[in-house]
């Protein structure tokens, strides 16, 4: 179980291929269950302990758009270079909340905070307590470009729960996440040009910022500290007095200098920006501080890393080799293979450029292609289906079977339409038009469908369709780099328009539009060799699989985890270790 060897903060010198821990879906424990097996948990830590004689137990979180997770990491026994992981736990967050400025409108994508620390909460009681009173260090991680706003010194409330306090927020307000439209292509093109690299995109932080300052200018003036929602985590572990935040996700934001490490403040401040809100600075891999309280067990005192970003996390947790690159097909997808050291981006944004460079760990970056359409598409898709139902008067009265057999028969009635053209002799309606008429049946009107029972027939009708003709561009949320682009279908014909075509067409179009974004030939020229694929809508989408592999001229490795939890508790772990060595 070797793990690379890395630098101080991450960037690999001897880069060794590594099997990766298991990932668990949310809701699941290492284990099974709420918590692990007793009688193997204990059979299992106390060898670890025979081994070891000073454990480094590191918990790494991860705060992410649709679950919270959480994981304990410590060295292998013997081999201080590879790692285990003792115990983990994912919770799904369940946290979408309406706009708290109405102004928003629909396009408005925002968090209940509470229901996200909640399931933090659950995370960590799941955990084996004896493991949790061992932990000398916190890593955390989470969702990046988003903002939330809180008051200094009234963040949250500690109280008692159970064997330790446990914190719940008070006068905070929701998290804007990264998914958030209100920010319009003109209201984009009013801003300030940043002096940065990257440029300034809906759902970024100082984006949204600049929006509550023209759209709800009173909203601002009740809190007096903003950061992510990772970044709010730490301080109130912590007791900052202030928010800290380190580069990668202050770059997430907007209007931040990689290279001098440094907010953009005069240009900020000149347009009237409030930039008592804008964070303190950390590099990445720093310590943020300590734990103000004992918390599920901690030890009060115990170091917390300043708050990482999720995309270099889960990197750092899986990127085994400078040669590698890796893609995460979850709710959105990217792409992302580690530049060399001493490369510098352009000083100045380019808006229409599809590849990010986000800076990583010891001031280099990676080569990010960051779409906003991955697994989302495919569970739009799924709920068009079951809206389509519910507009048929059958609501979710109806079983899956009985959905592909609607499918397949509004295929039927679009061929025999198609047909009826060629057919003058038909009968016609009153204004001339043929007329079709379809009477259809259900049988099994008792059984309540699921969307993931209708995602799984889709999968399985697309397996049984190996090729198909019909192009989807899936890009129904835009792209970053092309705010307003939305979704096509085209070469349509009726020989092809079975769910299984339309599916595989979908998985395919989500692929192909990573491909426009960053040529493949481009991570050739780069040196990239294999790619690593992961992620939950990878996972459980075999056709998916195939079209990546179809797409990528290099072997394609899967079944090795991105999992932000751990990467942010190993970049932890291995500063305990370089600590221990010097």
């Amino acid at each position: 179980m070797g793990r690379r060897k890395v630098s101080t903060w991450g960037v690999a010198e001897d880069w060794q291929a590594r099997p990766p821990p298991r990932s668990l879906e949310a809701g699941e424990c290492a284990g099974g269950g709420a918590a692990p097996r007793t009688s193997a948990f204990e059979t299992l830590t106390a060898s670890l302990s025979q081994a070891m004689a000073a454990r480094s137990v590191i918990l790494g979180i991860d705060l992410g758009t649709t679950s919270v997770k959480a994981a304990l990491v410590e060295s292998a026994p013997g081999d201080p270079s590879g790692f285990v992981v003792l115990a983990s736990c994912a919770r799904a967050a369940r946290a979408e909340a309406a706009a708290q400025s109405a102004a928003a409108g629909p396009q408005g994508r925002e968090q209940d905070v509470s229901r996200i620390i909640q399931a933090l909460n659950e995370c960590l009681a799941a955990l084996p307590q004896q493991l949790l009173q061992e932990v000398c260090g916190i890593g955390v991680s989470g969702q990046m470009h988003g903002v939330m706003f809180w008051k200094t010194g009234q963040g949250c409330e500690w109280t008692e729960g159970g064997v330790s306090p446990v914190f719940e927020p008070r006068a905070v307000s929701h998290l804007v996440t990264w998914q958030d439209g209100r920010c319009s292509s003109e209201f984009l093109a009013s801003l300030p040009q940043p002096e940065s690299h990257l440029n300034v995109a809906s759902g970024f932080g100082c984006a949204t910022i600049f929006w509550l300052l023209k759209n709800s200018p009173e909203f601002l003036k009740s809190y007096d500290a903003a950061g992510t929602i990772h970044d709010f985590v730490v301080a109130m572990l912590c007791g900052l007095p202030r928010s800290l935040m380190c580069d990668q996700n202050a770059a997430s934001w907007g209007y931040f200098n990689t290279q001098g490490q440094s907010w953009n403040s005069e240009i900020l401040r000149t347009s009237g920006f409030p930039v008592h809100l804008l964070p303190d600075i950390a590099e990445a891999g720093s310590v943020a501080g300590r734990t103000s309280r004992a918390w599920f067990g901690i030890p009060k005192g115990t170091q917390v890393g300043v708050a990482l970003g999720d995309l270099q996390a889960s990197v750092y947790s899986c990127m085994a080799r400078r040669t590698d690159a890796v893609l995460n097909i979850s709710t959105s997808v990217q792409l992302a293979t580690s530049m060399p050291p001493g490369f510098r981006p352009a000083q100045t944004p380019d808006p229409a450029a599809p590849v990010t460079y986000f800076p990583y760990f010891d001031r280099t970056y990676l080569a990010v292609a960051a779409s906003l359409n991955g697994g989302n598409v495919l569970a739009t898709f799924v709920h068009m289906l079951v809206q389509w139902m519910a507009d048929l008067g059958l609501g979710k009265s109806c079983s899956s079977d009985a959905l592909v057999h609607l499918w397949e028969l509004w295929i039927r009635s679009f061929r025999e339409t198609e047909r009826s053209h060629k057919l003058r002799d038909r009968p016609q309606g009153a204004h001339g038009k043929r007329i079709l008429l379809v009477q259809t049946s259900v049988t099994d009107p008792g059984l309540e469908v699921e969307e993931s029972t209708v995602y799984s027939r889709m999968i399985q009708a697309a397996a049984q369709q190996r090729d198909t003709c019909l192009a989807i561009t899936p890009t129904v949320l835009g792209e970053r780099h092309l705010p307003d682009q939305l979704a096509s279908v085209t070469r349509i014909s009726s020989s092809e328009l079975s769910l299984g075509h339309v599916t595989r067409a979908m998985c395919r179009g989500i692929v192909q539009n990573l491909h426009s974004m960053l040529p493949f030939q481009q991570l050739k020229e780069w040196g990239v060799e294999q790619v690593i694929g992961s992620g939950s809508a990878l996972s459980r989408n075999e056709v998916l699989k195939q079209e990546v592999q179809r797409a990528f001229p290099f072997p394609v490795s899967f079944g090795q985890d991105v999992d932000a939890a751990v990467g942010a508790a190993l970049v932890m772990l291995q500063r305990n270790l370089n600590q221990r060595e010097s």
